[in-house]
Order: structure tokens, then sequence, then C-alpha cells
């Protein structure tokens, strides 16, 4: 392969929240550029364990067994993927929903490499002490874990990181 650069798949990470809808705008953007589709890669985080105390109090998280909690995660989906629609829709741009359950940084890069993806986009924001302390944001996570490029997309009112 040589240096010029193709995109065919995007999987952007989705979870609702601003980042995540600033990563999503980016990728239709380089869709819209490269003629590529997207999947947006909609993961729902384990619930942690009501009443068992973690490590510096950070709940431990079920191993989470098929069909748990299926009807909850199926709403939250459902509301993801009205706003998806509704801005992928506007851009022509072809598209898919994978709904996925697990821990983010995982289930992003395994639907990127079940999809045979080029990139993936992942919004940023500052993660918070306890976040730092246990290993960094979901964007570091798939950056470091990708077997694809990784886009970054921060949001422009926020400084970056020292």
């Amino acid at each position: 392969m040589g240096d010029e650069l193709t995109l065919r798949t995007i999987v952007v990470g989705y979870d609702g929240t601003r980042p995540a809808e600033l990563a999503l705008r980016r990728a239709i953007g380089l869709a819209r550029a490269f003629g590529a589709s997207v999947v947006v890669a909609d993961v729902v985080a384990p619930q942690p364990l009501v009443g068992s105390p973690g490590a510096f109090g950070v709940p431990p998280y079920w191993d989470y067994p098929a069909g748990l909690d299926v009807r909850a995660n199926e709403l939250l989906w459902e509301q993801h993927r009205e706003r998806i629609a509704a801005l992928l829709g506007e851009s022509g741009v072809s598209h898919e929903f994978a709904g996925v359950v697990g821990q983010p940084t995982e289930e992003i890069v395994e639907v990127a490499e079940r999809r045979d993806a080029d990139l993936i986009v992942v919004g940023t924001r500052e993660p918070g002490f306890v976040e730092r302390l246990l290993g960094g944001s979901v964007s570091q996570g798939v950056a470091r874990h990708a077997h694809c490029d990784v886009l970054v997309v921060r949001p422009p009112d926020e400084p970056a990181a020292v």
C-alpha cells in the first residue's frame, strides 16, 4: 500500500455526550470527503454492583451475561439512534449502528476490528482524578489498543492537558 490516504470505513465511539457528538460530526465530515461509511459504536458500560465496595471507592462491575438489563440498554440505544439518524440522515453518509455492552475501550476497538475499519474517531474530555489514577480515558485506551489510526477530537473550548 502506498502513502495515499483512503478511508472506506470509519468507526465512531458514541455515548450521547457532547465530546461524542463532536466526534460524530467530525467523522461525518471525513466520510463525506472520502466517500466512506460510518459505523457508530454506541457502548453501554456494565452497571456497577450495587452495595459492593471496590478499590478507591469505585465499585466493581458485572461480568455482564447476555440479556442482563437489555430493556434499559435498548431504551438508551433508541434515544441515541434517533439523534444519530438525524445527523447522518442529513449528511447522506451511509452508516450503521452497533449497540454493544461492555468496557468502552475494548468494545470500540473490537467493533473497528470486526468492521475492518480504517479509522476510529473518538471524543475526549479532561479526565478526572480517579480516571487518571485508574488508567486514563477511553480515548487514550482506544489509541493504545486500536489496530488502525485513531483521531481524538477535542472540544474547542477545552484546554489541552499538561
